[in-house]
C-alpha cells in the first residue's frame, strides 16, 4: 500500500512539476535556457538537481519545492540585472572571451589557457564551413564555447553565381603536423611523403618540427603554418 501511495505522488509530482518548469524557464527567459553562460548553467544545474530530488524521493514536501524554484528563478533575474547595471559583477560572474586565431595563427598559450586543443578549434572551424586556416583574420571562443570566425575581408561568402567565379569542390587543408607531431596518415592520404614536408618546412625558414603547433597543406601544396612559441603584439583585447 505505502509503495503504490509513493508511486501514486511520485505521478502527481511529475505531472504538476513539469508544467511549473515550463513557466519557470518562460520567466528566466531565452537568456537561461539557451546559450548558457557559465553563471546560468549553474542555476540550471542546481534547478534540475532540486526538481530531480522532488520526484524521486517522495518523502520531500513537495511545498518546498515549489519555493526552491521560485527562489532560484528570482535569484537567476536579480543577479541578471545586476549584470546589466554593473561591469564588474559581470566580470566575476563570466568567462570572458579567448582569441585562439589571430591572422591565421593559432595562439597556443591562450588556448591552454582554456583549455581547448587544435582538434577542438579544427572542428569548430568545419563546423563553421572554414576548411583554411590562413583565411581567418580572427577567431574567438565566446564565454558559452561556441567559435566566432571572421574571414579576411576577400574571403567572405559571396554568391558564386553573381560574379561568375566557380572552384573545384575539394579544394580544402589538411593537418599534417599537430604539436610538433607529423601526421604520417594524413601525408599519406594526400600523397605526399614525410621528406617532402621536410624539404617545404626548410624553404619556409621552420627546420624543427617539434616547434610547430600547427602545420595544414593546401590542394596546391602551400603550407600554412603556425608555431609553438610566437608572439603577436597586436591581438585584440576582449573583454565583456
Amino acid at each position: 500500500m505505502d509503495i503504490a501511495m509513493d508511486a501514486l505522488k511520485v505521478i502527481f509530482r511529475v505531472l504538476t512539476i513539469l508544467p511549473f518548469m515550463l513557466a519557470i524557464g518562460i520567466y528566466m527567459g531565452k537568456r537561461s535556457m539557451g546559450e548558457l553562460p557559465v553563471f546560468d548553467f549553474l542555476i540550471v544545474l542546481v534547478f534540475g538537481s532540486v526538481v530531480g530530488a522532488d520526484i524521486a524521493d517522495p518523502k520531500i514536501e513537495h511545498i518546498h519545492t515549489v519555493v526552491a524554484m521560485i527562489a532560484i528563478a528570482l535569484l537567476q533575474k536579480v543577479i541578471v540585472k545586476l549584470k546589466l547595471k554593473n561591469q564588474k559583477v559581470g566580470k566575476l560572474l563570466s568567462i570572458e572571451p579567448t582569441v585562439v586565431i589571430y591572422k591565421g595563427n593559432f595562439l597556443r598559450k591562450n588556448m591552454q589557457q582554456i583549455q581547448y586543443s587544435l582538434d577542438n578549434i579544427l572542428q569548430m572551424l568545419r563546423e563553421k564551413d572554414v576548411f583554411h586556416t590562413k583565411d581567418v583574420e580572427l577567431a574567438i571562443v565566446e564565454a558559452n564555447g561556441r567559435l566566432s570566425v571572421k574571414l579576411y575581408a576577400d574571403k567572405e561568402a559571396v554568391v558564386r553565381e553573381d560574379i561568375g567565379v566557380y572552384k573545384n569542390s575539394d579544394q580544402f587543408e589538411i593537418p599534417v603536423i599537430l604539436d610538433g607531431r607529423v601526421q604520417y596518415e594524413l601525408l599519406k592520404h594526400i600523397r605526399r611523403t614525410e621528406a617532402w614536408l621536410m624539404a617545404e618546412l626548410e624553404k619556409a625558414g621552420e627546420p624543427k618540427v617539434e616547434g610547430i603547433f600547427y602545420c595544414g597543406v593546401d590542394q596546391d601544396g602551400s603550407l600554412v603554418i603556425s608555431r609553438k612559441e610566437q608572439t603577436l603584439a597586436d591581438v585584440p583585447p576582449l573583454i565583456h
